[in-house]
């Protein structure tokens, strides 16, 4: 996919600008064998703009073995962004070019100042990623062990198990993913590749030794998102009040639906119910657990005894005031 979707976008203008081009020219052009094309040109008929009727999707007239195109969907006409869209851009732009060794830095830099330029007039230069310094500054720390391939001693918050863990790693990569940054490393630990959010990161110390991941680390394949259930994961149904929609954003969940008043509910995983309890419990009554209901059931039976163990503590100063 990484070579067929520019060669996808670069059709269309190709064809534009050569009608009639004999299909044996094309694929040659690209490089590509004709069935290659062909199967590209097979693709492309379902592409378009939203809407998808007549006129929304591109359309290829074939004469002979020679290609044209009689509907561009709109693609000879100059981008126009909206204000939501360059911003959209500029955000994720800048966020690459903030995380160095994900991407080529200098065509990031390029173009952001392009969109920049494009929309100035829309007040859209000052727009920032909004990152922590403690992030920025992890995210330098990994960036010089993975140029100077040097081993990390870290601690790490995973919230899965609401647990802080000293670990020792070989950087492998940096990744932005669904918008966050993470680190992808050998876990000495763990013995295995695992991915480590930026902003989990507590505390991140150079050593004096080299990386050294074993040749059989493969990097994590992410086609099918970034978290996927294992068998120790169990899925509850949350509804979230305004003030805990945080946690929508914090931990991984796999459904959010909106409802009026700034309210949500969400699918979220975990691997231990005390842990999710708790959560919930410190929440006070900014989250309420629908399913599963014994785990409901769990959560009022810990309130109930935490309230009845504050009513005793009362009892008792009363009596020791008297």
């Amino acid at each position: 996919m990484a070579d067929r979707l520019p060669r996808l976008l670069s059709l269309v203008p190709y064809f534009l600008a050569r009608p009639g081009v004999p299909v044996a020219e094309a694929a040659a052009d690209f490089g590509i064998s004709e069935k290659q094309l062909r199967r590209d040109l097979e693709l492309l008929w379902m592409c378009g703009l939203p809407g998808y009727g007549p006129g929304d999707l591109v359309d290829l007239s074939f004469s002979g073995d020679t290609v044209t195109v009689t509907e561009d969907a709109g693609m000879r006409r100059p981008l126009r962004l909206t204000t939501a869209e360059a911003t959209a851009l500029l955000v994720a732009l800048r966020t690459l070019g903030g995380l160095p060794g994900m991407v080529d830095t200098a065509s990031v830099q390029r173009a952001t100042a392009k969109i920049e330029r494009a929309v100035g007039d829309a007040g859209l230069a000052g727009v920032a990623v909004d990152l922590t310094r403690e992030e920025e500054a992890t995210t330098a720390a990994v960036r010089t062990a993975l140029e100077q391939r040097r081993a990390l001693r870290i601690r790490y918050y995973t919230a899965g198990r609401d647990a802080v863990s000293q670990r020792t790693i070989d950087p492998m990569r940096l990744l932005l993913v669904e918008g966050r940054g993470y680190l992808e490393a050998w876990c000495r630990r763990a013995e295995g590749v695992r991915l480590f959010r930026l902003d989990r990161v507590e505390a991140v110390e150079q050593l004096d030794e080299p990386a050294a991941p074993p040749p059989d680390a493969e990097p994590t394949d992410l086609s099918a998102g970034l978290f996927r259930p294992s068998a120790e994961h169990r899925t509850a149904v949350l509804a979230l009040e305004p003030e805990a929609r945080w946690i929508a954003e914090y931990y991984p969940v796999d459904e959010v639906v909106e409802f009026d008043g700034g309210r949500a509910r969400v699918s979220m995983r975990y691997a231990d119910p005390a842990w999710l309890i708790r959560l919930v419990l410190g929440l006070g009554g900014g989250a309420r657990v629908i399913d599963p209901p014994e785990l409901a059931e769990a959560v009022g039976r810990r309130a109930r005894e935490a309230l009845a163990a504050g009513d005793v503590n009362a009892e008792q100063e009363q009596t020791w005031d008297s």
